[in-house]
């Protein structure tokens, strides 16, 4: 992070300190932070609130109705009622006059529905705008295309893999939840207003298919119908250059909907196409994926998510141990840190337990009210990017003792100064549905979740899964900077549950002795570079690894323990933890 990013990030921190955290914490961009979306409950529950006193209310009026009904019913179905008897003539002539007036012009069902109308107004201004429903629709995608998700899968609630016959069952949610045909219909929209027909016709194809099922029995909710869906999907197909299949739909539209003149020149278009090129009678769509200019390793990001890459075994590899970490500190050594070596070129080492579920508990609680969309630099300016979905929040030492306690915990563990100005804020980030940072030069991990989620170093071809609470650093000292600010530490922790992410924080310090530098041990023109990931329970992730490094030497160890071998002394965790 050179000078320029860090006082971007100096400025955040000021502006979020001058202004209101609940306010900060509400204002749009539901989609990118689950914290958001957890958020929206509240006012969904206000507005069930709201419709149950509605129904009740009608409920109320419609039995007043049926006792209205049945009493004139009776009357009429009772043959031997003399219409001669003066007082059922003078009801039936008050009820024909008087009371059927008023059941038909009575206010109470108009008073009902705008109590409705008025609560609803009043919610209105807390509710998700349309941006977090695209937003929400395109993470749907992201993650269909990372995860390789069949979309017929997704619709009935289940995350699938489909490679020709071979189905992989990704994640088994506690709760299946199926979507509705209007539910897919919104997302091939979203993908179809963009002109992005390779996702548009999959979710159009799934909303068609069970608009079908169900046609003829509305729902209140539903925005779109059949023949919306096939109206879009039609489309859709000629846009891909499936004129068979666009035809085909277009004919099934006017099945329901034969006086609509637009779909009826359509028909017309189609067949004119057709006929002057047979050929396209049995033509499939070969719709490619969008591109993505900015991301060129895309393909080998997300077979590393799928794969996680190369991965060591435990036990196989000799130079891969666990052992207790005091780096020497009299800070470490009554309790020194569980250090497993998970990879050696890049050097990978993973903490154990560096932040128990209570700080990461109290961290997530410090910084939730200040969240925002986290935003990358563009010249002088700070915006949000697709490529980058989430929020995140800035947090000083001085808000919490706890936050010095942690300062203290990672100087005893690096040797770095982590206090200003070597050192910036802590950064706290909460992921969004399908929320992600793409491939980019800096590091990025990702929080604990149910099903799914890696990071991946391209260019060593692994990826390391997300897991609960680790803490990820990066350490850099270039011998070539003449920037001080150049040299970093980069540390990310993770928070509580699996919609949390990490917390960052970035350190700079003045370059110091390198091990091995003053005996002229080191190679020339390279600098040392030592890649850490600092962990609280299982494993820990890593991204943004630079070609050219040194691996530092190790820190004499405490109670070293190597797989196959010996273990001087302490004692192994690899019985305690679950890895």
């Amino acid at each position: 992070m050179g000078p320029a990013a860090g006082l971007a990030a100096l400025l955040a921190v000021l502006a979020l300190r001058a202004g209101d955290p609940a306010g900060a914490a509400a204002r749009g961009d539901t989609f990118s932070a689950l914290t958001s979306v957890a958020r929206a409950l509240a006012p969904e529950r206000r507005l069930l609130g709201l419709l149950r006193r509605y129904l009740r209310g009608e409920e109320a009026r419609l039995r007043d109705l049926t006792r209205f009904y049945d009493k004139v019913l009776s009357l009429h179905e009772d043959s031997a009622t003399p219409v001669s008897n003066p007082l059922l003539a003078f009801t039936l002539i008050k009820r024909l006059q008087s009371d059927w007036r008023n059941v038909v012009h009575s206010l109470e069902a108009s008073e009902n529905i705008r109590a409705l109308k008025d609560g609803y107004e009043k919610v209105e201004q807390d509710l998700p705008a349309f941006e977090d429903v695209e937003g929400a629709a395109r993470a749907l995608m992201r993650l269909q295309d990372v995860y390789m998700l069949n979309v017929k899968g997704l619709a009935r609630g289940v995350f699938q893999r489909v490679v020709g016959s071979a189905v992989t069952d990704l994640y088994s949610p506690r709760r299946l939840f199926s979507l509705t045909a209007d539910d897919c219909f919104q997302v091939g929209k979203v993908a179809y207003d963009m002109g992005d027909y390779y996702h548009a016709i999959p979710w159009l194809e799934e909303a068609v298919s069970l608009f079908r099922g169900s046609y003829g029995e509305w729902k209140t909710e539903d925005e779109a119908s059949l023949e919306d869906a096939l109206d879009h999907l039609a489309f859709a197909y000629f846009q891909a250059g499936n004129v068979s299949c666009a035809l085909s739909l277009s004919r099934e539209f006017l099945l329901y909907s034969p006086d609509n003149k637009r779909m009826a020149r359509n028909v017309l278009k189609y067949e004119k196409l057709l006929a002057e090129s047979p050929n396209q009678v049995v033509a499939e769509a070969v719709i490619q994926r969008p591109n993505v200019p900015h991301l060129q390793t895309r393909d080998t990001y997300e077979g590393l998510c799928q794969t996680l890459g190369s991965q060591p075994t435990h036990y196989q590899i000799p130079s891969l141990y666990c052992s207790y970490e005091t780096n020497s500190s009299p800070y470490l050594q009554l309790q020194p840190v569980r250090k497993e070596v998970i990879h050696l070129e890049p050097y990978v080492v993973l903490y154990h337990d560096f932040v128990s579920d209570v700080e990461a508990q109290k961290i997530r609680g410090l910084a939730e009210p200040w969240l925002q969309r986290s935003v990358v630099a563009s010249g002088e300016k700070q915006l949000p990017v697709e490529y980058r979905i989430s929020k995140s929040a800035w947090l000083k030492d001085t808000v919490d003792p706890l936050l010095v306690t942690l300062d203290h915990r990672i100087g005893a563990l690096t040797g770095l100064d982590v206090q200003p100005p070597y050192a910036e804020y802590l950064q706290v980030v909460n992921y969004g549905i399908g929320g992600h940072y793409e491939p980019h030069f800096d590091h990025a991990t990702l929080s604990s979740v149910e099903a799914g989620g890696a990071t991946a170093f391209i260019y060593a071809n692994f990826s390391v899964p997300v897991v609960k609470w680790p803490t990820s650093g990066y350490m850099s000292m270039d011998r070539s900077s003449a920037d001080p600010a150049a040299q970093a530490l980069k540390t990310k922790m993770l928070a509580e549950r699996s919609w949390w992410s990490p917390v960052t924080f970035q350190r700079s310090q003045k370059p110091k002795a390198r091990l091995g530098e003053e005996k002229g041990e080191l190679p020339s023109g390279r600098g040392p570079c030592l890649h850490c990931l600092f962990l609280a329970k299982g494993s820990g992730l890593y991204q943004g690894t630079p070609e050219n490094s040194q691996t530092i030497s190790q820190s004499r160890m405490d109670g070293q323990y190597k797989e196959g071998g010996k273990r001087a002394r302490g004692r192994s965790f690899w019985d305690s933890d679950t890895l």
